[in-house]
Protein backbone atom coordinates (compact mmCIF):
# COMPACT_ATOMS: atom_id res chain seq x y z
CA UNK A 1 0.00 0.00 0.00
CA UNK A 2 1.53 3.35 -1.09
CA UNK A 3 1.87 6.37 1.18
CA UNK A 4 -0.91 8.31 -0.61
CA UNK A 5 -3.20 5.28 -0.45
CA UNK A 6 -2.66 5.09 3.31
CA UNK A 7 -3.63 8.75 3.80
CA UNK A 8 -6.76 8.23 1.71
CA UNK A 9 -7.74 5.18 3.73
CA UNK A 10 -7.19 7.06 7.01
CA UNK A 11 -9.63 9.76 5.86
CA UNK A 12 -12.20 7.20 4.66
CA UNK A 13 -11.83 5.21 7.90
CA UNK A 14 -12.54 8.30 10.00
CA UNK A 15 -15.47 9.30 7.79
CA UNK A 16 -17.03 5.85 8.09
CA UNK A 17 -16.57 5.86 11.86
CA UNK A 18 -18.15 9.33 12.23
CA UNK A 19 -21.12 8.11 10.20
CA UNK A 20 -21.81 5.31 12.64
CA UNK A 21 -20.11 2.38 10.91
CA UNK A 22 -18.78 -0.10 13.47
CA UNK A 23 -14.96 -0.44 13.61
CA UNK A 24 -15.57 -4.20 13.29
CA UNK A 25 -16.94 -3.66 9.74
CA UNK A 26 -14.46 -1.05 8.46
CA UNK A 27 -11.50 -3.46 7.88
CA UNK A 28 -13.54 -5.43 5.36
CA UNK A 29 -14.39 -2.30 3.38
CA UNK A 30 -10.82 -0.94 3.31
CA UNK A 31 -8.90 -4.25 3.19
CA UNK A 32 -6.79 -3.37 6.22
CA UNK A 33 -6.11 -5.08 9.54
CA UNK A 34 -8.64 -4.71 12.35
CA UNK A 35 -5.94 -3.49 14.74
CA UNK A 36 -4.97 -0.75 12.27
CA UNK A 37 -8.52 0.61 12.30
CA UNK A 38 -8.62 0.81 16.11
CA UNK A 39 -5.15 2.39 16.17
CA UNK A 40 -6.14 5.06 13.62
CA UNK A 41 -9.41 5.87 15.38
CA UNK A 42 -7.74 6.15 18.79
CA UNK A 43 -5.02 8.41 17.35
CA UNK A 44 -7.49 10.70 15.57
CA UNK A 45 -9.62 11.02 18.71
CA UNK A 46 -6.51 12.05 20.63
CA UNK A 47 -4.92 14.43 18.09
CA UNK A 48 -7.60 15.37 15.58
CA UNK A 49 -7.60 14.25 11.95
CA UNK A 50 -5.23 16.94 10.59
CA UNK A 51 -2.52 16.53 13.24
CA UNK A 52 -2.80 12.74 13.07
CA UNK A 53 -2.17 12.79 9.30
CA UNK A 54 0.76 15.22 9.70
CA UNK A 55 2.34 12.98 12.33
CA UNK A 56 1.66 9.91 10.17
CA UNK A 57 3.47 11.51 7.21
CA UNK A 58 6.44 12.52 9.37
CA UNK A 59 6.67 9.02 10.85
CA UNK A 60 7.12 7.59 7.36
CA UNK A 61 10.16 9.80 6.65
CA UNK A 62 13.77 8.94 7.37
CA UNK A 63 15.69 5.71 7.71
CA UNK A 64 13.79 2.63 8.78
CA UNK A 65 14.85 0.71 11.87
CA UNK A 66 16.13 -2.82 11.56
CA UNK A 67 13.48 -5.55 11.52
CA UNK A 68 15.56 -7.76 13.76
CA UNK A 69 14.04 -8.59 17.13
CA UNK A 70 16.35 -9.47 20.01
CA UNK A 71 16.22 -12.94 21.54
CA UNK A 72 14.99 -11.77 24.96
CA UNK A 73 11.98 -10.01 23.43
CA UNK A 74 11.17 -13.13 21.39
CA UNK A 75 11.24 -15.24 24.54
CA UNK A 76 8.93 -12.74 26.26
CA UNK A 77 6.50 -12.98 23.32
CA UNK A 78 6.45 -16.79 23.46
CA UNK A 79 6.08 -16.72 27.26
CA UNK A 80 3.11 -14.32 27.17
CA UNK A 81 1.35 -16.28 24.42
CA UNK A 82 1.59 -19.45 26.50
CA UNK A 83 0.76 -17.73 29.81
CA UNK A 84 -2.36 -15.99 28.49
CA UNK A 85 -4.10 -18.84 26.68
CA UNK A 86 -2.54 -18.42 23.19
CA UNK A 87 -3.78 -14.84 23.01
CA UNK A 88 -3.62 -12.70 19.86
CA UNK A 89 -0.83 -10.32 18.84
CA UNK A 90 -2.64 -7.21 20.08
CA UNK A 91 -2.95 -8.67 23.59
CA UNK A 92 0.66 -9.84 23.54
CA UNK A 93 1.61 -6.24 22.72
CA UNK A 94 -0.47 -5.05 25.68
CA UNK A 95 1.14 -7.49 28.14
CA UNK A 96 4.67 -6.81 26.81
CA UNK A 97 4.23 -3.16 27.72
CA UNK A 98 2.52 -3.95 31.03
CA UNK A 99 4.93 -6.62 32.31
CA UNK A 100 8.25 -5.83 30.60
CA UNK A 101 7.85 -2.20 29.46
CA UNK A 102 8.71 -3.33 25.91
CA UNK A 103 7.07 -1.68 22.91
CA UNK A 104 6.80 -3.98 19.90
CA UNK A 105 4.52 -3.58 16.88
CA UNK A 106 1.77 -6.12 16.29
CA UNK A 107 3.21 -7.02 12.88
CA UNK A 108 6.58 -7.79 14.52
CA UNK A 109 4.87 -9.95 17.14
CA UNK A 110 3.14 -12.01 14.46
CA UNK A 111 6.40 -12.30 12.51
CA UNK A 112 8.09 -13.68 15.64
CA UNK A 113 5.20 -16.07 16.33
CA UNK A 114 5.38 -17.46 12.79
CA UNK A 115 8.96 -18.48 13.46
CA UNK A 116 7.69 -20.99 16.02
CA UNK A 117 3.97 -21.57 15.36
CA UNK A 118 1.70 -22.23 12.39
CA UNK A 119 -0.92 -19.48 12.69
CA UNK A 120 -4.41 -19.78 11.25
CA UNK A 121 -5.29 -17.60 8.29
CA UNK A 122 -6.96 -14.25 8.89
CA UNK A 123 -9.65 -14.52 6.23
CA UNK A 124 -12.40 -15.27 8.74
CA UNK A 125 -11.84 -11.90 10.41
CA UNK A 126 -12.92 -10.15 7.22
CA UNK A 127 -16.03 -12.18 6.43
CA UNK A 128 -19.13 -10.02 6.46
CA UNK A 129 -20.83 -10.45 9.81
CA UNK A 130 -24.07 -8.58 9.16
CA UNK A 131 -25.89 -6.22 11.47
CA UNK A 132 -27.12 -7.38 14.86
CA UNK A 133 -28.74 -5.52 17.71
CA UNK A 134 -25.90 -4.19 19.86
CA UNK A 135 -26.61 -2.49 23.15
CA UNK A 136 -25.59 1.12 23.69
CA UNK A 137 -25.51 0.64 27.46
CA UNK A 138 -25.04 -2.26 29.89
CA UNK A 139 -27.76 -4.96 29.88
CA UNK A 140 -29.55 -3.47 26.87
CA UNK A 141 -28.85 -6.49 24.67
CA UNK A 142 -27.79 -10.00 25.71
CA UNK A 143 -27.06 -12.89 23.34
CA UNK A 144 -27.20 -16.49 24.56
CA UNK A 145 -26.22 -19.86 23.13
CA UNK A 146 -24.99 -23.34 24.11
CA UNK A 147 -21.82 -25.37 23.50
CA UNK A 148 -21.87 -29.17 23.16
CA UNK A 149 -19.09 -30.57 25.37
CA UNK A 150 -19.94 -34.25 24.99
CA UNK A 151 -22.13 -35.34 27.91
CA UNK A 152 -22.10 -31.81 29.31
CA UNK A 153 -23.35 -28.51 27.88
CA UNK A 154 -22.27 -24.93 28.46
CA UNK A 155 -25.07 -22.36 28.51
CA UNK A 156 -23.37 -19.07 27.58
CA UNK A 157 -24.49 -15.44 27.63
CA UNK A 158 -22.78 -12.15 26.68
CA UNK A 159 -23.60 -8.48 27.14
CA UNK A 160 -22.96 -7.11 23.63
CA UNK A 161 -21.98 -3.70 25.03
CA UNK A 162 -19.67 -4.49 27.95
CA UNK A 163 -18.59 -7.99 26.73
CA UNK A 164 -19.32 -9.37 30.23
CA UNK A 165 -20.29 -13.05 30.10
CA UNK A 166 -21.88 -15.80 32.12
CA UNK A 167 -21.39 -19.55 31.67
CA UNK A 168 -23.39 -22.34 33.33
CA UNK A 169 -22.53 -26.02 32.86
CA UNK A 170 -25.46 -28.46 32.71
CA UNK A 171 -25.77 -32.20 32.10
CA UNK A 172 -28.70 -32.00 29.66
CA UNK A 173 -29.74 -29.81 26.74
CA UNK A 174 -33.39 -29.28 27.68
CA UNK A 175 -35.64 -26.28 28.17
CA UNK A 176 -35.79 -27.00 31.91
CA UNK A 177 -32.01 -26.73 32.20
CA UNK A 178 -32.16 -23.72 29.89
CA UNK A 179 -34.54 -22.10 32.35
CA UNK A 180 -32.12 -22.80 35.22
CA UNK A 181 -29.28 -21.29 33.21
CA UNK A 182 -31.37 -18.19 32.42
CA UNK A 183 -32.08 -17.76 36.13
CA UNK A 184 -28.31 -17.76 36.69
CA UNK A 185 -27.81 -15.23 33.86
CA UNK A 186 -30.36 -12.90 35.46
CA UNK A 187 -28.59 -13.17 38.82
CA UNK A 188 -25.31 -12.32 37.07
CA UNK A 189 -26.59 -9.37 34.99
CA UNK A 190 -29.27 -8.18 37.51
CA UNK A 191 -31.65 -7.28 34.67
CA UNK A 192 -31.90 -7.79 30.89
CA UNK A 193 -33.74 -5.42 28.53
CA UNK A 194 -33.47 -7.57 25.40
CA UNK A 195 -32.29 -11.13 24.87
CA UNK A 196 -31.55 -13.03 21.67
CA UNK A 197 -31.33 -16.82 21.35
CA UNK A 198 -31.35 -19.32 18.50
CA UNK A 199 -34.16 -21.78 17.81
CA UNK A 200 -32.73 -24.67 19.84
CA UNK A 201 -34.97 -26.92 21.92
CA UNK A 202 -33.25 -25.68 25.10
CA UNK A 203 -34.94 -22.29 24.55
CA UNK A 204 -38.49 -23.59 24.09
CA UNK A 205 -41.50 -23.80 26.44
CA UNK A 206 -40.09 -23.74 29.99
CA UNK A 207 -37.38 -21.27 29.03
CA UNK A 208 -39.83 -19.08 27.09
CA UNK A 209 -42.40 -18.94 29.90
CA UNK A 210 -39.76 -17.99 32.45
CA UNK A 211 -38.09 -15.42 30.18
CA UNK A 212 -41.38 -13.61 29.49
CA UNK A 213 -41.77 -12.90 33.22
CA UNK A 214 -38.51 -10.95 33.51
CA UNK A 215 -37.34 -9.85 30.05
CA UNK A 216 -39.38 -7.30 28.03
CA UNK A 217 -37.94 -8.13 24.60
CA UNK A 218 -37.07 -11.61 23.25
CA UNK A 219 -35.84 -12.37 19.74
CA UNK A 220 -35.01 -15.64 17.97
CA UNK A 221 -32.12 -15.47 15.50
CA UNK A 222 -32.94 -16.67 11.98
CA UNK A 223 -31.87 -20.24 11.10
CA UNK A 224 -28.46 -20.56 9.44
CA UNK A 225 -27.71 -16.86 10.11
CA UNK A 226 -24.80 -17.20 12.54
CA UNK A 227 -23.84 -13.57 11.93
CA UNK A 228 -26.94 -12.61 13.93
CA UNK A 229 -25.33 -14.33 16.91
CA UNK A 230 -21.85 -12.95 16.18
CA UNK A 231 -21.02 -11.80 19.73
CA UNK A 232 -21.89 -15.03 21.51
CA UNK A 233 -20.43 -17.19 18.72
CA UNK A 234 -17.19 -15.25 19.06
CA UNK A 235 -17.12 -15.80 22.82
CA UNK A 236 -17.92 -19.50 22.42
CA UNK A 237 -14.84 -19.81 20.23
CA UNK A 238 -12.74 -18.00 22.83
CA UNK A 239 -14.04 -20.25 25.61
CA UNK A 240 -13.13 -23.37 23.64
CA UNK A 241 -9.70 -22.08 22.65
CA UNK A 242 -8.67 -20.65 26.01
CA UNK A 243 -10.47 -22.85 28.54
CA UNK A 244 -12.55 -25.97 27.80
CA UNK A 245 -10.92 -27.11 24.54
CA UNK A 246 -12.54 -29.79 22.36
CA UNK A 247 -12.54 -32.63 24.87
CA UNK A 248 -15.49 -34.97 25.35
CA UNK A 249 -16.54 -34.38 28.97
CA UNK A 250 -18.49 -36.87 31.09
CA UNK A 251 -21.29 -36.05 33.54
CA UNK A 252 -18.97 -36.79 36.46
CA UNK A 253 -16.80 -33.86 35.27
CA UNK A 254 -19.55 -31.29 35.84
CA UNK A 255 -18.29 -29.85 39.14
CA UNK A 256 -14.67 -29.83 37.97
CA UNK A 257 -15.56 -28.16 34.67
CA UNK A 258 -17.75 -25.49 36.29
CA UNK A 259 -14.91 -24.61 38.69
CA UNK A 260 -12.47 -24.47 35.77
CA UNK A 261 -14.79 -22.18 33.83
CA UNK A 262 -15.35 -19.95 36.87
CA UNK A 263 -11.60 -19.52 37.26
CA UNK A 264 -11.30 -18.62 33.60
CA UNK A 265 -14.16 -16.11 33.82
CA UNK A 266 -12.37 -14.35 36.67
CA UNK A 267 -9.35 -13.95 34.36
CA UNK A 268 -11.61 -12.98 31.41
CA UNK A 269 -13.40 -10.23 33.33
CA UNK A 270 -10.50 -8.78 35.32
CA UNK A 271 -7.28 -9.45 33.38
CA UNK A 272 -8.05 -10.05 29.69
CA UNK A 273 -8.16 -6.78 27.68
CA UNK A 274 -10.54 -6.41 24.71
CA UNK A 275 -9.67 -4.64 21.48
CA UNK A 276 -13.28 -3.49 21.06
CA UNK A 277 -13.19 -1.98 24.58
CA UNK A 278 -10.04 0.04 23.83
CA UNK A 279 -7.90 -2.54 25.66
CA UNK A 280 -9.96 -2.35 28.85
CA UNK A 281 -11.17 -5.48 30.58
CA UNK A 282 -14.94 -6.12 30.60
CA UNK A 283 -15.04 -5.34 34.32
CA UNK A 284 -13.21 -2.01 33.89
CA UNK A 285 -15.45 -1.03 30.99
CA UNK A 286 -18.64 -2.00 32.81
CA UNK A 287 -17.66 -0.11 35.95
CA UNK A 288 -17.10 3.05 33.93
CA UNK A 289 -20.69 2.85 32.65
CA UNK A 290 -22.52 1.47 35.69
CA UNK A 291 -21.30 4.13 38.13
Amino acid sequence: MSHSDSITKIKICWSLYKNGISPELIPEQLSIHRATVYRWIAGIKLKGINKFIRDYKNAKKGKRRSNKTDVVTKLHIYEIRKKYHNCCGEKIQYFLKLEYNEEVSVSTIYRVLREKYVLRSKWKKYCKRGHVKKGSKPRESIQIDTIDLGNLYAFTAIDTFTKEVDVVIKSKLTAMYGKQALRHHLLRFKHIDHIQRDGGSEFKREWQEYAKQYIPSIRTARPYKKNEQAYIERFNGILRKECVGYLHYQKKDLKYLQEKVNQYLDYYHHRRPHLSLNMKTPNEFAMSHLT
